[in-house]
């Protein structure tokens, strides 16, 4: 009791308190340039290069312009469908009394598990010439261009706006609803002048972070577009196919404006959202027809999703679809034989030590931004959040250009390197939040009882974060292991990602084979999800 008293009425320790702000100040400096060496100028290499060619004959071309009127075209059309789908989609779980809404919402977030370019080929398999589907109701589907681009677009994309969308419901204030009802205020009234305000800016963030991961996204048009082709296909095709890096960095320069007018969207709008603060958690009011047409949509959403996976479980096991449908396990010895367990082993280890490594340095950086506040804290946190404006061609073509020749050129290091920066911003900005909520007088309250920073740190901090380190960790794997676009021009025979492997076969007409690849990410990331999932509950947080 004593000791209590005598650490209650010592004094703050204004020289440990000056020593932590130094320690901080350097280690902010060193984060700083240890993103501008890895994000700023490899960047600032790739655009620079653009001086070297004629950029304007590049722009004028028809070439060029076709496939940015598709770009837009096809990305627009797929942005307005997959914001409609995912809010009807994220208002039926958020506002029915259904059940089974946390299988549901699995089934939803499976399309995130697998790349982008395995829905286009999920497609083909269901409604190409010769799809499972197309033969069944004896049509003649044109899945090809456009409409299959919109299609895979859409399949890939909207579970991201479902979460977005959800998370925005689930946390309305019920209070204006009530009162609305209570004056007799109709349900279409309610919905235009409550509901829509609400959602409003939340909105504008969901539609340009889809239309960014669309406009920038190569893995569908390339499988799916036929002669429909869009700006990331050219760029793949001119620096994969023809090694042309000075084209390539001027279609990278085009594809960095969507996404940094989605950037600087996200950042004004984080700044002026919505912060009413709720009073009252929104009750749920049982409706029969509601959760009829619910049950019904989310019932049917289910079946489109599971539909692809269960394209590729057919394709896995037959001789040659569609031409001889017998049995056989040829298709996955014939992957082995190609190197895919070893090509897995690699993807494993880079998703594993990105996600520790990044799930640490994204505590530290957002720990040094969101509670240790000083002049270098806005352009840190600014630094760790550019990732968001660059898209992952761009982010790989940019490594490729400027670490050539290097030490780590073509090494599981540079691989490494690349999927972190890719997926830092996401996680970074979750413990940025979560640490924004925790109380901001513990360091001083625990200086002021002679506890040091760093027991405040790992008894406090480190347990109520708890959950959020869990969920980076799981965003940096699920991600590392499913990309092709940051890698594609990084890697080497020996340490080759397994994503990438379903482009290669899909060029060779080995569907079988890819679609093999395609359920091994899968279910890597659901066994990854599930013990990530398990953890939450042995240690008791939410999940």
């Amino acid at each position: 009791m004593n000791n209590s008293l005598q650490n209650i009425n010592k004094p703050i320790d204004l020289r440990s308190k000056s020593a932590w702000s130094r320690r901080s100040g350097v280690l902010k400096l060193a984060i700083i340039l240890f993103f501008t060496v890895i994000v700023v100028i490899p960047l600032c290499k790739m655009l620079f290069t653009i001086t070297t060619v004629d950029a304007g004959k590049i722009i004028s071309s028809q070439r060029f312009s076709n496939a940015l009127i598709n770009s837009l075209k096809a990305s627009s059309l797929s942005t307005i469908i997959t914001v409609i789908f995912a809010f009807f989609l994220a208002r039926a779980i958020a506002r029915s009394t259904i059940k089974f809404k946390n299988i549901f919402i699995t089934f939803f977030i499976l399309p995130m598990l697998i790349p982008s370019i395995s829905h286009g080929m999920g497609l083909i398999v269901l409604f190409g010439r010769n799809g499972i589907i197309t033969n069944l109701i004896g049509g003649d589907a044109n899945i090809y261009g456009l409409t299959g681009i919109v299609t895979g677009s859409v399949m890939y994309s909207f579970p991201v706006a479902f979460i977005m969308i959800y998370d925005i419901l689930r946390y309305e204030d019920d209070s204006p609803y009530e009162a609305a009802s209570v004056l007799g205020i109709p349900k279409i009234r309610q919905f235009t002048s409550i509901t829509f305000p609400y959602l409003r800016k939340p909105l504008i963030v969901v539609v340009f972070a889809v239309f960014t991961m669309i406009v920038t996204d190569y893995g569908v048009p390339l499988i799916i577009g036929g002669r429909f082709t869009t700006l990331p296909v050219v760029m793949y095709q001119d620096v994969i196919g023809q090694t042309d890096f000075g084209k390539g960095s001027v279609i990278g320069l085009v594809l960095l404006v969507p996404a940094l007018i989605a950037f600087l969207v996200d950042m004004i709008n984080k700044d002026k959202g919505n912060s009413a603060f709720v009073l009252k958690s929104l009750e749920l009011r049982k409706n029969k027809t509601r959760n009829i047409v619910s049950y019904f949509f989310c019932g049917t959403v289910s079946l489109l999703v599971l539909l692809p996976i269960f394209s590729f479980s057919v394709l896995t096991i037959v001789k040659k679809y569609p031409v001889n449908m017998t049995a056989t396990l040829d298709n996955i010895a014939r992957a082995f034989d190609m190197k895919a367990g070893t090509f897995l082993i690699n993807s494993i280890t880079i998703a594993i030590v990105v996600a520790f490594t990044g799930a640490a340095i994204a505590f530290i950086c957002a720990y040094l931004t969101a509670r240790m506040k000083s002049g270098m804290s806005r352009m840190l946190h600014l630094i760790s959040i550019t990732s968001l404006a660059i898209p992952g061609l761009v982010l790989g073509l940019s490594y490729a250009m400027f670490f050539s020749g290097s030490f780590i050129y073509s090494t599981m290091t540079i691989l490494i390197m690349a999927n972190f920066i890719h997926f830092f911003a996401s996680p970074y900005l979750m413990m940025y939040n979560t640490l924004g909520k925790i109380n901001e007088n513990v360091e001083d309250v625990g200086a002021t009882l002679g506890i040091s920073r760093r027991r405040i740190i790992t008894g406090v901090i480190l347990p109520q974060s708890k959950a959020t380190i869990i969920e980076m960790m799981s965003y940096f794997f699920v991600n590392s292991m499913m990309t092709i676009s940051a890698v594609s021009f990084l890697f080497n025979p020996s340490n080759k990602p397994i994503s990438l492997m379903i482009t290669n076969f899909e060029a060779n007409r080995l569907l079988e084979c890819a679609a093999f690849v395609s359920l091994l990410i899968l279910f890597v990331n659901i066994i990854f999800k599930t013990l990530a999932n398990t953890v939450k509950k042995i240690m008791k947080v939410d999940i």
